[in-house]
């Protein structure tokens, strides 16, 4: 099995409930063909670096999975048939990439899993 990771952009136009209906749609394409999904990430819309059918700006998402090269096409077949999506690219990550990816997600997990320090009771007095 090995491991890929695909970002693909949606149109803009999207509300949050449909941009989330599609990444749900690709993600099932995945685990039907017997993909295992790794981590998702929804990096929200951004602007383009250029325009692409006259829009500006897009929801990127990224997806890493395992699984067997059969499936690239198909998700490639998914990615073509629906409207939403402006641009794709799925690439599989070598030894590498894979120990890059995973310090990601541990830097991502750990600053997420940070709580907001705490202002002191006296603090909060003195800038009322």
């Amino acid at each position: 099995m090995n491991c890929y990771e695909t970002v693909f952009i949606l149109t803009p136009v999207l509300s949050d409930d449909q941009m989330k209906e599609a990444v749900e749609k690709f993600k099932g394409v995945l685990v039907d063909n017997g993909a295992q999904i790794v981590n998702e990430e929804l990096w929200g819309l951004k602007k383009l670096a250029y325009p692409i059918q006259k829009k500006s700006t897009g929801f990127y998402c990224l997806l890493e999975f395992k699984g067997e090269p059969t499936i690239v096409k198909k998700l490639d077949i998914a990615f073509r048939r629906d409207e939403r999506v402006l641009r794709f690219l799925t690439f599989r990550l070598d030894k590498y990439a894979q120990e890059y990816a995973e310090k990601r997600r541990n830097l991502r997990a750990n600053k997420n899993s940070e709580k907001p320090a705490e202002v002191p009771a006296e603090a909060e007095n003195k800038e009322a």
